[in-house]
């Protein structure tokens, strides 16, 4: 029988702390009109504690997922966590978070494809459930991206939250679950969207630091214009392949970057609002965490049998897609 990497929980973890528009209207010149007109976000949540990184949210999010789906740490066969604020570049964010819950030593590691990089990594664990190598994969998105904004750049500072969504991969032969992805990149993004220092190229030094090359940089126009067409290319790309169109599709599952790209890609595949899973307003971009989170919100509203579209757009450039069939 033919194996698949079905979804059989989710959860989430979000700071306590609130940023609301008002707020950042004493930080930076912006208002609140301004921010919600231009992004649809009016809040995001802020892990403040300087000694919580990812990891802390992401450790979080899988507590509470083996306790909704009743699993123990021992029955867990691989963790790999999608972020691009991992607490350092090595040990991985994912050894740490295994070491948090308690889960022995399994093989765990992170992905980085910014804001793709929830459907990069669920892509990659349901190949080792297909495989039929493994029973239970957990695969997390969690960023703390507060740790690499300028709160001086008002385009910027305006986007981003905190959090960390999870969910459990299981094996399904009824159909359900994963059940076709895309994935894209290309480099010649490079400095569209970019943190330039700390790496091997920029490292860390005095120059790297009075020049603010360890916080995030966006040209806004180019990301969105580059945005708007890939995101809806490969949400539309995955649907013909697997002859769906918009009456076939319960939700649309969006990366919340932009309202209004959201929109874009939902106008493309033919899916009015009512199908468009939408937490922007509450959370801001989360980066590799906002299609958990969505799924978290949402769970409530899910069917067995759901047809969901999944669909990202982040820095690098990536993208990608992922079409999979909710399992309860």
């Amino acid at each position: 029988m033919s194996i698949n990497a079905a979804i059989t929980g989710v959860n989430a973890y979000l700071p306590d702390d609130v940023l609301t528009n008002a707020d950042l209207e004493k930080i930076v010149e912006t208002n609140d009109e301004w921010i919600t007109s231009r992004t649809g976000i009016k809040e995001r949540r802020i892990l403040k504690n300087d000694d919580l990184g990812t990891s802390y949210m992401a450790a979080e999010a899988v507590k509470g997922l083996l306790k909704k789906t009743n699993t123990k740490p021992e029955e867990v066969d691989l963790v790999i966590v999608a972020t691009v604020t991992p607490d350092y570049f090595f040990p991985s964010t994912a050894n740490l978070v295994c070491t948090q819950v308690g889960i022995p030593t399994i093989g765990s590691f992170d992905i980085l494809a910014a804001c793709s990089g929830f459907i990069y990594a669920l892509s990659t664990g349901s190949q080792f459930i297909e495989s039929g190598k493994y029973k239970k994969v957990i695969v997390v998105g969690a960023d703390k991206m507060s740790s690499i904004i300028d709160w001086k750049d008002r385009t910027t500072c305006i986007l981003f939250g905190d959090g960390a969504g999870a969910v459990m991969l299981e094996p399904s032969t009824d159909g359900h679950g994963l059940l076709d992805f895309r994935m894209h990149s290309d480099g010649t993004g490079e400095n569209h969207l970019i943190m330039k220092g700390g790496g091997s190229r920029f490292p860390a030094s005095h120059d790297t630091v009075d020049n603010r090359l360890h916080y995030i940089r966006q040209e806004g126009q180019a990301v969105f214009k580059f945005a708007v067409t890939k995101m809806a290319d490969t949400a539309e790309d995955i649907m013909t392949a697997n002859n769906l169109t918009g009456d076939d599709i319960a939700y649309l599952v969006p990366h919340q970057a932009n309202k209004r790209i959201i929109d874009a890609t939902a106008r493309r595949m033919g899916v009015g609002q009512d199908k468009v899973m939408l937490n922007i307003n509450k959370y801001g971009n989360t980066t590799a965490a906002t299609i958990p989170l969505c799924l978290f919100d949402y769970e409530s509203k899910l069917k067995k049998g759901d047809n969901l579209i999944l669909a990202a757009f982040g820095g690098g450039f990536t993208w990608g897609s992922a079409y999979l069939k909710w399992a309860y």
